[in-house]
């Protein structure tokens, strides 16, 4: 018989078990600094003691003692943390707190502040910056009247951590508390992955991170006594966009760690066993997404860390869905049974790092992957963005430099350390003037010789000029698989020093900026990031590929300069920037019906040359408005070769690699198959001719479910013959039907499902030089006045140059072959041979 009492024991203590072994790993951390500022005696807040920096002898340096105290009656007595805010310690000058450091790595530090009014301080008026070693956390801090708690986190590389409180002019600076605080080793890796373009990035271990959005979805608020970290989590619904859209659901006991995965210290388990979810009500065809909306600072990358739990399948493999930040795909096709060993509850998150924001807000989108065919759902548990430091270590958004000092209780000493640093500055800079003299004399001989080294991938045996001067003169010269180094200091002379003001655009790569040489002539120059995760191979191929390339509608290498590990690339200077700012989201003027013709035929004939110009075809693998530039007479220019790829051999039809590309141009076929042609820059240029009609973002996850995709969404409209129904507004009324239905038939023959069925770069520049002339007028001799099927109507001679592999060019009269783009393809179609049986 069993004994049920026992039994019941036994039951109990292996409930408890979990949560035993979960204590018992509980993070302890060696540095454990509680300090309320300003106190006489220590605060208890919940289960956490606070030490008076008063009796902390040897933490605070200042020029002069003043603690104040919180009249009761501004007392935020709404706050858990209401207690640390009834006293503060007021700067008149510039002070320190050093903190001795038993364990390096990173700590949390969190500094709380609320203005009040003691004695002939107002505190809400005080204007100050704080700062540690080689980061200003913030540099002009005004008050507000309610708590205000900021959270950072710095990886502390030696033996103390020194907190600085500097005043404006004529102003204070204080605080009522702070914390250091170790953090988990595992806390914060070193690695993420990256959003646009998608990819990796290594080296957060050495950024100082800014929490500025700690949310909880579908739970409510959580204290620090509720997490083991002692964080504060937020509910989010005032970020939802449509609340009506989302539906909170809860179920902690269903929450499983595991070892191996994330534990309670990445999130609680009151995080993961909440969340928000699609509020499908009960239909099947719901298509949607749930979008929140956060405010962030313009002009720096976040690490966005998104939490995960599938506390709602009643199975394995019942819910997929997609997850945006902002219009990029940040994961595609989310099976959380996969990320977690197929048992449902797992924890599991995923670390992001997003391109520098342009805009004031950022927003996070769940929503279905319906190729499974299943209930449409898509969660999530949990969200944190945290601000990374700019290049200068800054994570303030405060215009202007801020010192980062260590302070001075005298005046003298300041003034000593003022002479000192003058004396010792000088000294410096007579060395680097020295220094640099004998390298202007060490280039000036150069240029007398024109000694430049060539790139060694070639053994650099044999030169052609190039035809375009560099800044002292120099002749740069260029072959057809070789290009000329140029020496960094001549680099940093054109860009003033890579003056952060001259910074025309942010890619994969890297920063782009606007240069100028001795001459007068513009360029831009392509700065590597050694962090950013398009590296050696990207910058190697992209000299190797435009050294080979001359063409008015592919963007000019003029050199590159691999000086200091650094890997630099310097183009022929595009006056007018992307297609993509000139179609949304910058402002600039819209561009006429001919005009955006006129850009896509241009972007056709430098891709028609890069896929028959050579025996081999190129394939750029990464065609997309951002990569068309636009020179100051509007003539369109394909850019960025870090990806391209030389094409098949003659008898092979595909070459096999790894996919890579951006979301919403990626090639459907490519991506399933990783078999990769010309084909699958065709479907990329579709995707791009729908852009360049409809003047809207190719993936933006805050419109609904079923135009989200721009590709899937003119499709349908195209297929349904009104596509012009969903044209840029400004160009109502401006098309003319047979142009616009020979530009839709086109994008819709490139974004076909196989690339056999897609046509060739030439026959998708013959329509496109047609529709242009369909825009201008009535062609003659057209019985039907209309362009259906053209594409599969050319004349015999276009069908069937594709099956002569024995000549790969053809010369024509008046035209190199290396630059066919100002011969009319509408003239010479019937001309052209192309080798396509690779």
């Amino acid at each position: 018989m069993v004994d049920w009492r026992n039994f019941g024991f036994f039951i109990c203590a292996l409930s408890i078990l979990p949560l035993v072994c979960f204590c018992a790993t509980t993070f302890v951390p060696l540095d454990n600094y509680l300090i309320d500022c300003g106190a006489s005696a220590n605060t208890s807040v919940g289960n956490r003691n606070f030490t008076s920096d008063s009796s902390s002898k040897g933490l605070l340096s200042t020029p002069q003692d003043v603690l104040a105290t919180n009249p009761s009656n501004s007392n935020p007595s709404s706050s858990d943390d209401s207690p640390l805010y009834q006293t503060a310690r007021i700067f008149t000058g510039p002070s320190k707190y050093t903190f001795p450091i038993k364990q390096k790595g990173r700590h949390w530090i969190r500094l709380y502040f609320f203005p009040f009014t003691y004695q002939k301080y107002n505190l809400s008026s005080s204007n100050f910056s704080v700062s540690i070693q080689n980061h200003v956390l913030f540099g002009s801090f005004n008050m507000q009247k309610n708590p205000v708690k900021k959270e950072y986190s710095f990886n502390v590389t030696s033996d103390t951590l020194v907190i600085n409180f500097s005043p404006s002019d004529n102003s204070t600076a204080f605080v009522n508390a702070m914390e250091v605080v170790s953090t988990p080793d595992d806390l914060i890796g070193d690695d993420a992955s990256t959003l646009n373009p998608p990819g990796s990035y290594s080296g957060l271990v050495t950024q100082a991170l800014e929490t500025v959005w700690r949310v909880n979805m579908g739970g409510p608020t959580l204290t620090p006594a509720n997490d083991t970290l002692q964080r504060t989590w937020i509910p989010d619904q005032r970020f939802l966009l449509q609340p009506n859209n989302a539906l909170s659901f809860s179920n902690v006991d269903a929450v499983k760690y595991q070892d191996g995965g994330p534990t309670m210290n990445i999130a609680p388990a009151t995080v993961y066993g909440t969340l928000t979810q699609m509020n499908s009500s009960g239909d099947p065809r719901s298509n949607f997404n749930v979008t929140w909306q956060f405010d962030v600072d313009p002009g720096f990358q976040y690490l966005v860390r998104l939490h995960f739990c599938d506390i709602v399948s009643k199975g394995l493999n019942e819910l997929y869905f997609n997850v945006y930040v902002d219009s990029s795909v940040a994961i595609q096709n989310l099976d959380l049974s996969m990320e977690s060993n197929n048992v449902l509850g797992v924890p599991y998150y995923k670390d992001l790092v997003t391109a520098l924001a342009v805009s004031n807000t950022l927003r996070v989108s769940v929503g279905p992957f319906s190729v499974n065919g299943g209930y449409p759902n898509a969660i999530l548990n949990g969200l944190e963005i945290m601000k990374m430091n700019n290049s200068m270590g800054s994570l303030s958004s405060a215009t202007g430099s801020v010192a980062i000092t260590s302070g001075s209780s005298s005046k003298k000493v300041g003034m000593i350390a003022g002479v000192v640093v003058g004396v010792f500055s000088a000294v410096i800079l007579a060395a680097v003037f020295v220094v640099l003299c004998k390298k202007r004399r060490r280039l000036a001989r150069q240029r007398q010789s024109k000694t430049w080294v060539p790139l060694s991938i070639n053994d650099g045996t044999t030169s052609h000029t190039m035809g375009s001067k560099y800044s002292n003169g120099t002749t740069l010269s260029i072959a057809s698989n070789f290009e000329y180094r140029v020496p960094f200091l001549a680099v940093q002379e054109a860009t003033n020093n890579f003056d952060e003001n001259w910074v025309i655009g942010i890619g994969g790569f890297g920063k782009v900026y606007k240069g100028e040489l001795s001459d007068g002539t513009k360029v831009a120059v392509k700065r590597g990031n050694p962090r950013s995760q398009q590296g050696l191979a990207e910058f190697r191929t992209e000299i190797e590929m435009l050294s080979q390339f001359r063409h008015r509608h592919l963007v000019s290498l003029i050199g590159y300069c691999d000086e200091k590990n650094e890997m630099i690339l310097i183009y022929e200077y595009m006056e007018k920037g992307t297609l993509k700012s000139h179609l949304y989201g910058s402002g600039l003027p819209s561009l006429s019906w001919k005009e955006r013709l006129e850009i896509c035929i241009g972007s056709a004939r430098g891709l028609h040359y890069l896929h028959t110009g050579y025996a081999k075809a190129v394939i750029h693998r990464d065609v997309k408005s951002a990569n068309i530039l636009l020179d100051e007479n509007l003539m369109a220019k394909v850019a960025d070769f870090g990806l391209s790829k030389t094409g098949p051999e003659i008898d092979q039809t595909h070459v096999s690699t790894a996919v890579k590309g951006s979301f919403g141009y990626l090639d459907p076929e490519y991506f399933r198959r990783q078999q990769l042609t010309e084909k699958s820059d065709v479907y990329s240029f579709g995707v791009v001719l729908f852009e360049v009609l409809c003047a809207r973002p190719v993936i933006d996850p805050t419109l609904p479910r079923e135009m989200v995709n721009l590709a899937e969404w003119a499709m349908k409209w195209q297929k349904k013959g009104q596509l012009e129904q969903i044209i840029d507004p400004t160009l109502a009324g401006k098309i003319r039907p047979d142009s616009l239905r020979k530009f839709g038939e086109t994008a819709e023959k490139c974004l076909a499902d196989f690339g056999v069925d897609r046509p060739s770069m030439g026959d998708v520049l013959w329509n496109l030089e047609y529709a242009l002339q369909l825009q201008e007028a009535v062609v003659q001799g057209d019985p039907e006045e209309n362009s259906t099927n053209m594409i599969g109507e050319l004349s015999p001679q276009v069908n069937n140059f594709n099956h002569d592999a024995s000549v790969s060019a053809v010369q024509f009269e008046g035209s190199s072959v290396d630059d066919l783009s100002g011969v009319s393809m509408s003239r010479v179609f019937s001309q052209l041979v192309k080798s396509e049986g690779r």
